[in-house]
């Protein structure tokens, strides 16, 4: 499973390299996205509106949320409807998982934000000497995310879940390689 945050092309590209592959746009991404077509006094509204299509329960169920909003929203805001309708494809993946992996899944904000610390420390120190270096200087910025490990018990349980989920969806496919 890979979600993507509306970069073009990148869906085709990993179905290229990965067939098996589900991918799933971020629906913070898409939801930030209609924002940016939108009045700042409507984003309130609008989330509202929208929350019910993203958190449908199925496809169909979805696809009449997004009608219902539609309706209320299209005229005003033609081009939010364009952009759903446009990431429906990557989009729909989503609506077929539990929830608990829907909460995993939603953003792809957890992992920007590492790479944004990762970014953040190699800048600072310019260039490195050779790739040992940089892989140490990598591997603090992470570890100083969590420096007493406290996170990663708290993350680890909440976690259970979803690892759960996805074993029972990817059947076969996650614990294949533990034996």
């Amino acid at each position: 499973m890979v979600v993507c945050d509306g970069l073009k092309g990148l869906p085709d590209a990993i179905g290229e390299v990965w067939p098996e592959a589900v991918v799933q746009t971020c629906v913070i991404h898409l939801l930030r996205a209609a924002f940016r077509y939108a009045g700042r006094q409507h984003w309130d509204a609008i989330a509202k509106a929208l929350r019910p299509v993203y958190t449908a329960p199925t496809e169909p169920a979805a696809r009449a949320r997004f009608a219902e909003f539609t309706e209320a929203w299209g005229g005003k805001y033609p081009a939010i409807v364009r952009l759903w309708e446009q990431a429906w494809a990557e989009f729909v993946p989503f609506l077929a998982f539990d929830a608990e992996i829907r909460t995993v899944v939603c953003s792809t904000n957890a992992i920007e934000s590492v790479n944004a610390r990762i970014r953040r420390a190699v800048r600072a120190r310019g260039h490195f000497p050779n790739e040992a270096a940089a892989l140490k200087c990598v591997y603090l910025a992470v570890m100083s995310l969590d420096p007493t490990g406290q996170g990663r018990r708290r993350w680890t349980m909440r976690w259970k879940p979803a690892l759960n989920a996805f074993d029972i969806a990817f059947e076969g496919r996650l614990s294949a390689g533990r034996k």
